[in-house]
Formats: structure tokens, C-alpha cells, sequence
């Protein structure tokens, strides 16, 4: 393999893998040196001249002239003899300056310079890959479905880098076939055996911050500002937004014409229902906000215990709580607040406290009920028992003693 030969090689890799010149220099000049202080023991008597332009390289080593008798390292040392072979003009103690030429290391030196400078490239192309995505994570990456597992999906991004979306990090009803194009954020990348893995999310809030900037420009120029976002990915997300521009209307402006801005972005993520609401430092507006799209009566706000009791109209209830308790979760995430909620007893309505039903109904079951928001029997009586059975995950049979009970109570 000559010089060229070698060149050429390593302007391949330069040209698939996007290495910029100095580094490409670098590595070249680092392996050659190798290689030197390999055959030579040293390499600070060498020159190495690369033109990547031309795509050639030079070598060159200096020696000093010596009476012949002196000789004692031909490396760095050319007898007086030799050197008038090069120039009649050289005299002892001058230094003498020849090219070495590549083929004179021998077929395996070369062999092994190559092996070098390819796990040279193949490392660096792992450091830059680790570098670019670590410098994205929380951004939004886009590429093409290339495989499909029970437990991830290989990802391609456009310069045939590879991406992980594990199914932990998917919407639940996503679904992708070979060759789809898909858009997630960067969550981690980790550097396993000096191999970076870069893994995505779809479920992570910054995905669902990162579609909005793209759909809404008065959030990219840094008009409104979100100030939360919290999610249940593929059921519900809450989004606080503000503006410090009285003319803009945040919620509006998310929002869009007719829904025509955030419609894409529940499209992106498969119909996830989701609310915008205006951020405000008023603790108890904001969770009453944060609770819509139910409409609120009273609120008590505990500031020192973080928690907060609201009372509702008890068709309100469910709304509050939402499906499976997604609202009233989002609701404790995006505010910070532990909120209870409790019905409004209209004036000379009956009804009684479950509390007062623990000598017949285990404490535990109490709770469970009490979890979605029902803590007085006529709460309870008002709930389908499908929907009871569903919401508190309690045996059928369990729920068919408690609603005795509580009929009972009334009867």
C-alpha cells in the first residue's frame, strides 16, 4: 500500500463520517507517529508533511552528520560518508534532512498503521455521535422506523445514526411500522462499552414543550412563556402558560383559530386530551384553573401543609377527578398543592360521612372510595357500580356489600 493508497482510505471515512479537517490531520499525524516510535523508538527527529487537499503525505527525518567512526544511532545520526552520497556539500555536525518512504516499513507496519487509523475514526465518530446528541437532549430529533422489537424500536436518524425509543418511552397507543417517520425528544444518552446509546421518549413533558414551540410562534420568540406541563401520556396533559404581553392571550394563542394550533399536537400524540390554562400566582385561582374543566364553589387553601379542599356540585365530582383520577392527579402535579374535593350538600339534603360507616366497611375500602373523591354515602350512591368497580379497583362483591350498606342508611 503506498502513500496514496493510504490517503485515499482514510478520505473515505473522512467523507462519511463528516470529520472536519484539523481533526483529520490530527489523527493522521497521531497514527503516523505511532508507527514511528514503533519502528524507531522516537519520533522528534521526524517531520510529517500531510496535504489533504492533494491527498498525499510526506515523511521526513533529520539527522546529524558524523565522522563514520562515531556513528552510533542511525536514526539520529548519518555517517559523513552517507551524507556526501546525498550532497558532496555536508560536513560534520550538519544536519541532513531525507524523506522516508512508506513502503520501506514493511507490508505488516502498514497493515497495522491501517488498523490504527481506522479504530482511530471509528472512535472518534463514536465521541462526536455522544457529543451531538448530549447537546440535544430535550430537543426534538425526527427519523425513519428501521426496526421493530417487543421491547424498543431502532431508530435512523438522516445520517444513519442509530436511535433507541424503548416502549417504556412510548405513548401507549402508539404504533409504527418499518419505514414510518416518527418524532421524539432526547431523553439520555449513555456511553456503554465506548458505545453511545441514544435513547428517545415520547411520554416525557419536553416532547410535548418542544411541539408546541414548533406550533405556536409566539412561544419559539419567547412571547408566552409555559410555566408547567405535566402529563399522563396518551390521556391528559395540563399546560400553565403566561404572558408578560397584555395583548397576547396565551390560552388563545396555544390554542389557535378554531383549535387549528394545538390540533397537530394532540394529533402527534394519539388524541392525548389537552388543557391550557393561564398561570397566576393567586394559589387558589390557580387550582381552580387547574382542575378544569370542572367548575368550582369554594376552596380552602392550606399554604403551610400544601394542601387544598375544594367543593363542588356533586355533578362537578367526576369531572375533577377525571378518568381513572388522571385530572385531579395532573392537577396535585402541575400545582404542588395535595388537593381533596369534596361534595356541596345542598341545604336540608340528607346524607352522611363515610367515616361513619367504619364500624360495618373495613377502614382500607373507606380509603379506596374515598381515593376518587367520594367521602359522604350519598357520593358513592350516585356512581354506577361499573364505574365504581373500574375507578376503585375493588372485587364486584366488595362493592355490591358496601352500596347495601349505604342504601340501608336511607331506607
Amino acid at each position: 500500500m503506498d502513500n496514496n493508497n493510504l490517503l485515499d482510505t482514510f478520505l473515505e471515512f473522512k467523507e462519511l463520517k463528516n470529520i472536519d479537517r484539523a481533526t483529520m490531520m490530527r489523527v493522521l499525524e497521531d497514527v503516523f507517529r505511532n508507527m514511528l516510535i514503533k519502528k524507531y523508538g522516537t519520533d522528534e527527529n521526524f517531520d510529517i508533511i500531510i496535504n489533504i487537499d492533494k491527498g498525499d503525505f510526506e515523511i521526513w527525518r533529520n539527522r546529524v552528520v558524523v565522522e563514520d567512526e562515531d556513528l552510533q544511532d542511525q536514526n539520529l545520526e548519518i555517517s559523513l560518508s552517507e551524507a556526501k552520497k546525498i550532497d558532496e556539500e555536508y560536513e560534520v555536525d550538519e544536519e541532513v534532512t531525507d524523506e522516508v518512504k512508506f513502503k520501506d516499513f514493511g507490508r505488516r507496519a502498514i497493515l497495522t498503521l491501517r488498523q490504527n487509523l481506522t479504530a482511530k475514526i471509528l472512535e472518534l465518530e463514536k465521541e462526536n455521535l455522544y457529543d451531538k446528541y448530549k447537546g440535544k437532549i430535550g430537543e426534538i430529533v425526527a427519523g425513519e422506523v428501521y426496526q421493530v422489537w417487543k421491547r424498543e424500536i431502532l431508530i435512523l436518524d438522516d445520517e444513519g445514526n442509530e436511535l433507541l425509543l424503548p416502549k417504556a418511552e412510548q405513548i401507549p397507543s402508539d404504533f409504527f411500522r418499518k419505514g414510518d417517520n416518527l418524532r421524539a425528544v432526547v431523553a439520555r444518552v449513555d456511553m456503554k462499552n465506548g458505545t453511545p446509546t441514544i435513547i428517545l421518549s415520547r411520554i416525557a413533558p419536553a416532547f410535548l414543550e418542544r411541539l408546541f414551540e414548533l406550533e405556536v410562534p409566539e412561544i419559539f420568540d419567547g412571547l408566552i412563556t409555559i410555566k408547567n406541563i405535566v402529563r399522563i401520556a396518551g390521556e391528559r396533559a395540563k399546560v400553565a402558560v403566561e404572558s408578560y404581553d397584555e395583548r397576547i392571550d396565551p390560552v388563545g394563542a396555544c390554542v389557535g383559530m378554531k383549535g387549528s394550533r394545538i390540533h397537530g399536537i394532540v394529533r402527534e400524540l394519539k388524541n392525548e386530551n389537552i388543557d391550557v390554562i393561564n398561570y397566576t400566582n393567586n394559589t387558589a385561582l390557580y387550582i381552580q384553573r387547574a382542575l378544569s374543566p370542572a367548575k368550582i364553589n369554594d376552596i380552602k387553601v392550606f399554604d403551610a401543609e400544601k394542601r387544598a379542599e375544594v367543593y363542588l356540585n356533586p355533578d362537578e365530582v367526576s369531572k375533577a377527578i377525571g378518568k381513572n383520577g388522571s385530572n385531579i392527579k395532573l392537577a396535585n402535579q402541575l400545582t404542588g398543592f395535595d388537593i381533596e374535593v369534596y361534595r356541596d350538600v345542598e341545604e336540608g339534603e340528607e346524607d352522611v360521612d363515610l367515616n361513619e360507616f367504619s364500624d360495618e366497611i373495613e377502614p382500607w375500602i373507606i380509603d379506596a372510595i374515598k381515593a376518587i373523591g367520594c367521602d359522604t354515602a350519598k357520593s358513592v350512591l350516585n356512581i354506577p357500580k361499573d364505574e365504581l368497580i373500574r375507578r376503585t379497583d375493588l372485587e364486584e362483591e366488595t362493592i355490591d356489600e358496601v352500596l347495601q350498606i349505604l342504601k340501608a342508611e336511607f331506607e
